[in-house]
């Protein structure tokens, strides 16, 4: 009777085993698909919030618009279009420059880590960029205010001397130069931690086998990494990049700090007062602003909100495409 009776326990206990496994299945099944709707609907309440605070511009009284609108340009534009339009490309100039200036060293550095240094230096190398990409934005902004803009117009003006042929450089270089050339050095700087990192993960996971397959065939490190670690690494690269893209095109603090701004569609990228951004330019005006003010301003934040938003959306294509 007793050995009868033990395999009734062991089958009972092996019956329990997938009902418990089933209901942790569910409850893990219902916290992500929750996770995920959560993220849905605060990406809903800030576009409603916008949009909700933005409506007296939409529809409200144009002529008081307009009013507000010449008051923040001094006249130089009367319409939100108007009013948006040189505030959006120069965020989209300033944040595609910086992107620029940052990718391709941003590479060399994570291949360098990842696959070129010693292990205790790229160990240290590493923990540095960890650190560099958790420094706040104000911080680089009075770096760059303080250190930076005096001690680079010597080169922005050797530059504006020897290649004002072209119409980037035109010059003369300003000086003090506080342009988009140098903000968007300022931003390279700040984002080049991100994509470092991240691609330095991606480079890191890219099987050995291949590796070892491709060194096995005679090929040198750099066939090596050029065949097999790019193109396993590609689709994370574009993540990085646009991740990198997106804060630039809306980081404010340093913006704020260094440029000096203007309303123009100018591709001058070492004169003065030729650029500004939307995210500088709500931090400037917010202040002094009345309550039609900060209804034009949360409408430019509704346009930026739209650009990064389809940002991402076409980083995310780009992604899929280059994953297969």
């Amino acid at each position: 009777m007793t050995s009868a009776s033990k395999p009734s326990s062991s089958s009972a206990s092996s019956l329990t085993k997938p009902v418990s496994g089933e209901k942790a299945d569910r409850v893990f099944r219902a916290v992500a698909y929750a996770c995920g709707i959560l993220i849905l609907v605060v990406l809903a309440a800030v576009a409603l919030f916008l949009l909700f605070r933005a409506w007296p511009l939409i529809g409200g009284d144009q002529r008081t618009n307009g009013e507000v609108i010449a008051n923040f340009t001094g006249g130089r534009a009367t319409n939100f279009w108007g009013y948006v339009g040189p505030l959006l490309f120069g965020t989209v100039l300033v944040a595609a420059l910086a992107l620029v200036i940052a990718f391709f060293v941003s590479i060399g550095i994570a291949l360098f880590i990842s696959h070129y240094a010693p292990k205790r230096l790229a160990a240290a190398l590493s923990y540095i960029v960890d650190i560099l990409a958790a420094i706040p934005s104000v911080i680089y902004g009075l770096w760059g205010g303080l250190v930076l803009v005096p001690a680079i117009y010597p080169f922005w003006n050797w530059v504006a001397e020897h290649l004002g042929w072209i119409p980037l450089f035109a010059g003369p270089a300003a000086n003090p130069p506080r342009t988009v050339a140098t903000v968007a050095l300022v931003l390279a700087i700040m984002i080049l931690p991100i994509i470092t990192s991240i691609t330095r993960d991606i480079f890191l996971q890219t099987p050995k086998l291949l590796e070892e397959a491709a060194l096995g065939l005679g090929a040198t490190k750099w066939e090596m990494i050029r065949l097999s670690v790019l193109p396993f690494a590609r689709s994370g690269i574009v993540s990085a990049s646009m991740l990198g893209l997106g804060r630039a095109l809306g980081e404010t603090m340093a913006v704020l700090m260094i440029l000096s701004p203007g309303l123009k569609y100018s591709f001058h990228l070492l004169q003065a007062s030729q650029n500004q951004t939307i995210a500088a330019n709500i931090a400037a005006q917010y202040p002094e602003a009345d309550s039609i003010g900060v209804s034009v301003l949360i409408g430019t934040g509704l346009v930026l909100f739209v650009i990064t938003f389809l940002v991402n959306l076409l980083a995310r294509r780009i992604t899929e495409k280059a994953s297969k």
